[in-house]
This record gives C-alpha cells, sequence and structure tokens, in this order.
C-alpha cells in the first residue's frame, strides 16, 4: 500500500533537528494526571494482558483457556474473539464522570494493540470497531464525552508491533491431537467464503505473509532475532495512523515503541510526528498544543517529545516534562486480579502520583474495563477514594512545578529507586512517613507528607533556617482540609509542625507553606 494520507506540512519537518524546537504545552505541564481505557478485544476473556498472542502458543494459560472456552485455535482465532467484543453495557459518559471525580485532567482511549483491531472508524484497516464486534466508534465516542467533560482527549497506538507479535499465529500444536494443524495466522480472504468473517482479508488483521524471525524484539533489530516489516506493512501503518489524527485530533498521542513507531527501520515515525505537530497547530492557530509520547529515548529526542517511562519512574527532577505510564492492574481485564483483590491500593497510586508531580512528571493510569463496557466494584472504589483525596489535596498537584528539590527521607537516600528505567516501579521501596515530596505554586510551597508520624509532629528539614534551597522569612503553614494554623518552629534542624488531633484525609498529607511577605 502506497502512503496516501499526505503529511501535513508547516513548521516541522520529518527529521531531529526539526523536531526539536518542540515545546510541551502549559495544559499537559498543569494536568499531572490522566486515565487510561487500554480496552478491547483482548478483554473479553478477562484474562489479562497480551491474550491475542499467548493464545497461540501451546502450554500457555491463555491457549489452554482459549481451547476450553472458545475452540482450538486453529478454527478459532483471535479474528472470532474480535466479533465477540460486543461492549454492550458501556456508558462512556458514566465511567468519565468518575475518571474526572478521581482527578483526571485528561483521558486516553485505546485506538489499537499490537493485535492490530483498530477502536474506531478506520479507512484503512477493515478490521476495526464499526465493521465488526462493538459496531461502534469507539475513540469517537470516547472522545465526545471525554470532551464534553471539560478534558484533553489522547489516544494510544501500538499497532506497529502486530507484525512480529502475531508471528505465533503462523505456527500449530507440537503436540497432541491436532500437532501439525496450522493456526488461523495465515488464514487468506478466500478462506472465508461461508463464515462469517466472507469478504474480510485474514491477512488484514494478523499482517503474516511472511517469513517470522526467531526472537520478539521491541526495536527491530535483525541481528537479535527480529523480522522486519516491508514497506507496504509501514506505510499501511502511517495511513491508518494519519487518518486517526485527522478524524479525532488528539490533543495527546501515546506510542507504545522504542521511540517511535517502525524506528530505526523506517521514517514512517519521523514523518507522523512532523504531521501530528503541523496539524495540531493548525488547528490552534498556530500554537502547539499537542503532546506525543515515545519510551527509552537519548537526550536529543526528549527535547522532540515527551518521554514516557512504562510502569515506572524517574530518581530525579528532570528537566524536561516526563510520563509514567502504569495500571493498577494488569493492561487488559483480568478477573483473577479483581477476584483475588490484587489491585494496586490508593494508597500506593497516591504515592506514587505526588513522587512523579515532584519530579516535573505526568502519570497515566489505566483502568481496566471489561469486555461488556464496565469496570468491577473494587475499581470503582478506588476511584472513590482517589476523589476523596484529591477532593482535599488537589491545590498541591495540578499546576504546580517542582521545587529545588524533589524530596527529603529514606527514599531519596542513594539506592532507595532504580533509576530510571521502565518497569523499575516494584523495585523503589514504599513511601513512608518519613518521606515527604515538594511542589511549587508561584511563592507557595507544598510539602506533601506520605504518613501520619505518629509522635503528632514533623519536622521538615529541608526547611532548616540554614537550608539553601528557602531564602527569606516563612509565612503560615497549613494543613490542607484543616481550618486551623498550625504551631510551628523554624530552626537549624528543620521546620517542625505539631499536628492536629484528627487527620484531615488518608494516604498523604499536604502541608501548604506560603513566603513570609504574603
Amino acid at each position: 500500500m502506497p502512503l496516501i494520507e499526505p503529511m501535513a506540512t508547516g513548521t516541522f519537518e520529518p527529521n531531529w533537528d526539526s523536531l526539536k524546537q518542540y515545546k510541551t504545552p502549559d495544559w499537559y505541564r498543569d494536568a499531572k494526571f490522566g486515565i487510561w481505557a487500554h480496552w478491547d478485544a483482548q478483554c473479553v476473556p478477562e484474562q489479562g494482558d497480551w491474550y491475542a498472542r499467548f493464545m497461540y502458543i501451546q502450554g500457555q494459560a491463555d491457549y489452554k483457556y482459549q481451547v476450553a472456552h472458545y475452540g482450538h485455535p486453529s478454527q478459532v482465532g483471535f479474528k472470532d474473539i474480535d466479533n465477540m467484543w460486543h461492549a454492550e453495557n458501556w456508558q462512556p459518559d458514566k465511567l468519565i464522570d468518575l475518571y474526572k471525580r478521581a482527578g483526571a485532567q485528561f483521558f486516553v482511549a485505546l485506538a489499537n494493540h499490537h493485535d492490530n483491531f483498530d477502536c474506531f472508524d478506520s479507512a484503512y484497516q477493515p478490521w476495526n470497531s464499526v465493521n465488526i464486534g462493538p459496531h461502534k466508534d469507539i475513540v469517537g465516542t470516547w472522545a465526545k464525552a471525554a470532551r464534553a467533560a471539560g478534558l484533553r482527549f489522547g489516544v494510544s497506538v501500538h499497532a506497529a508491533h502486530a507484525w512480529s507479535w502475531y508471528e505465533v499465529a503462523q505456527g500449530s500444536d507440537k503436540i497432541g491431537p491436532l500437532a501439525g494443524a496450522p493456526y488461523d495466522g495465515k488464514l487468506t480472504k478466500a478462506d472465508g467464503i461461508g463464515k462469517w468473517w466472507e469478504g474480510y482479508d485474514p491477512q488484514d488483521l494478523y499482517a503474516q505473509n511472511h517469513t517470522p524471525g526467531t526472537k520478539l524484539v521491541w526495536d527491530w533489530d535483525a541481528s537479535k532475532g527480529s523480522s522486519v516489516p516491508d514497506a507496504a506493512y509501514c506505510n499501511k501503518f502511517y495511513n491508518r495512523t494519519v487518518d486517526l489524527i485527522n478524524k479525532y485530533h488528539p490533543d495527546l498521542l501515546y506510542f507504545d515503541d522504542t521511540v517511535l513507531p517502525l524506528y530505526p527501520i523506517s521514517d514512517v515515525g519521523l514523518k507522523l510526528a512532523a504531521h501530528y505537530y503541523n496539524s495540531n497547530m493548525a488547528l490552534h492557530d498556530g500554537k502547539l498544543e499537542a503532546v506525543m509520547l515515545g519510551k527509552i529515548l537519548d537526550e536529543q529526542q526528549r527535547q522532540c517529545m515527551v518521554w514516557d517511562i512504562e510502569r515506572g519512574s524517574s530518581d530525579r527532577i528532570e528537566p524536561l516534562p516526563w510520563q509514567t505510564d502504569t495500571c493498577i492492574g494488569n493492561w487488559h481485564y483480568s478477573l483473577d486480579t479483581f477476584q483475588r483483590h490484587r489491585y494496586k491500593t490508593a494508597d500506593t497510586v497516591i504515592h506514587t502520583l505526588c513522587d512523579i508531580v515532584s519530579k516535573n512528571g505526568c502519570l497515566q493510569l489505566s483502568i481496566p474495563v471489561k469486555g461488556d463496557g464496565t469496570i468491577d466494584s473494587d475499581e470503582v472504589a478506588f476511584l472513590q477514594e482517589m476523589a476523596k483525596w484529591m477532593d482535599v489535596n488537589k491545590e498541591a498537584i495540578f499546576g504546580t512545578r517542582p521545587w529545588a528539590i524533589y524530596g527529603e527521607g529514606p527514599s531519596t537516600h542513594p539506592g532507595a529507586t532504580a533509576g530510571a528505567a521502565n518497569f523499575n516501579e516494584k523495585k523503589s521501596q514504599p513511601l513512608t512517613a518519613a518521606d515527604i515530596r515538594f511542589t511549587t505554586n508561584g511563592d507557595t510551597l507544598y510539602a506533601i507528607a506520605m504518613g501520619w508520624p505518629a509522635d503528632g509532629k514533623l519536622t521538615i528539614k529541608s526547611l532548616a533556617t540554614d537550608s539553601p534551597n528557602y531564602s527569606g522569612d516563612m509565612g503560615d503553614v497549613h494543613l490542607l482540609g484543616v481550618d486551623e494554623k498550625l504551631a510551628c518552629t523554624r530552626d537549624e534542624n528543620g521546620l517542625t509542625v505539631t499536628l492536629p488531633a484528627q487527620k484531615p484525609c488518608d494516604h498523604a498529607f499536604v502541608f501548604k507553606i506560603e513566603h513570609g511577605d504574603k
């Protein structure tokens, strides 16, 4: 397929030197917190992540589930699961209201995953949610609901990897009664005569008309065993993504890729970046309001887009805005996670949010959605708990900027964190009452204590009288959610605050410190 969709022209060209003109928009720097619906047909089996790949690997739990509940993958493949996705109980306005109450300032919808199914009215991928499955424009409906609620709207794009991610669909059982019977990854349009999918080509979904690699490699390095997509595949991905951008005008565009989609084997990612920025500027009278996210960026690339750290964080105040994306459970809905009550707690997520914001970052948090379009009772309770905390403390989060240092306490000592890297969130030690994070808004400093001291006093060592980080006199100190002025003393040991008898909230506690000249 040739490049059909024209690339928008303007300030940005598809090269790194031109993309370095990028400046992160203030709306995103102020937002700090967004919620993500990582939702497609892989949520139907309720088995968690990567079902569309693992169902084709004999011996995997998802393979066993597929055989037991739907049929053998030589007879019932993921194309059939796509058709089983109905989203029959989906109430997007109700969900968006819950997300907004929990503090979300932006909402992100999954446009497609590695399973290559477009969750929108796609002009270039016939396997989409309007033609098959829900028969609904999922992205368009999410966009309408989010914007009606006053939230910025984003999309996440993962489909660049379908070429190699789906290669297991070319396989077959190695043992057993159906050993050697090919899975459905090599089916073509001609095989659909008389079937429910007649007229559709499974190769538009699986993209498996090629020799598979020996290993799934995220950066397409053939020397490591990766197969390499051909020009037609790269061009189709470009057309699909430009179509997505042009139809829904997302404020945020998240790529689940090393740097950019299909980089460095193709310049498609660079062209998409230039198109996205230029088309966004045209929509906003020459002002760039777009946020584009990529992973594993070098220092130059972090000037061209926003650096995303998956399920991890930075260990310092980053000079440029960045983002953590994580989930309270599995990316795709897992019934087992709910039944065993294994979601992240509000306490964990609030601590994570405060830590990220103190380091110049934002948090994009996924709340898994069931195949029918609902969320479970534990997820509702989690969002309600987030909302209670935000009602008291949101001014220390939204619209803030980092202070001179991000925090103090045991968690700031060398070795307490795992550095700035993907998937490091389980390696950092939990935050306690001895840990504090700082944010600012103008001359106001917020000190966020990650727990309630047992002795009724909190000493903030970074605010000692000889601190190089706080010059001038200190004004009033308030605990958000408490009307009374707090008794406090300041000396060479720090600022010591006497706490009220009752906590104003749970999870983390914000001390608002005014400058003395106010």
